[in-house]
């Protein structure tokens, strides 16, 4: 996949006028060709600048959570799949609020739709859903935009070291509210189950 990504790069630059309509559109292809969002955003600073690629890849990211948001209803296997993989991460009734969804967006190996799947659970609709993605989505390519070149030759140890000063901060920021069902505290008994089966 690296190979692709860099001759879709390759292709972006020679592009000319519609290198930034190609950079964007490489944005939604991302998840089929299973390309990491860090890797875009930082071959979006090395082609067109820092600004020019934060405001690129701030509009492909966005794109890219709204076209989530408008398919992952038409495939309830992968929509399955992340809900699974999300409570086993987080528990069943845990939910992120924008600023951690934030935060963990900067954490390269965490998958970006899961993280738009919390904003979708949290959000009261398409308008909130789109604010929270977009606001979610500044800091991540603001970051790997502008220091992209810094990120990408960081030792495991840098690395290491960032995740443990950003750990602190997903926790302070989390949601203080924890939801449990009844069903969930006070499990249905045998008899229970039975009188509410229909006959």
């Amino acid at each position: 996949m690296e190979l692709i990504g860099n001759y879709l790069m390759t292709v972006i630059q020679i592009g000319g006028a519609f290198s930034p309509i190609f950079f964007i559109f490489l944005h939604l292809l991302r998840p089929l060709l299973f390309l990491p969002v860090v890797f875009i955003c930082i071959s979006g600073g090395i082609l067109f600048g820092p600004v020019a690629g934060t405001v690129y890849s701030i509009i492909g990211i966005t794109l890219s959570s709204i076209l989530f948001y408008m398919m992952i209803g038409w495939m309830p296997k992968s929509l399955n799949r992340l809900i699974y993989v999300k409570q086993k991460l987080m528990g069943k009734h845990s939910e992120l609020t924008t600023s951690q969804v934030t935060l963990l967006r900067l954490v390269p190996f965490i998958h970006f739709h899961l993280l738009s799947l919390c904003l979708i659970e949290t959000s009261s609709g398409f308008k909130a859903y789109t604010k929270s993605s977009l606001l979610s989505n500044i800091p991540l390519a603001i970051i790997y935009t502008s220091i992209g070149g810094w990120l990408s030759n960081l030792t495991s140890y840098y690395i290491f070291a960032f995740l443990i000063v950003l750990l602190p901060f997903i926790y302070i920021l989390r949601r203080k509210e924890i939801i449990i069902k009844w069903q969930d505290f006070f499990p249905l008994t045998d008899t229970q189950k039975h009188s509410s089966v229909k006959i």
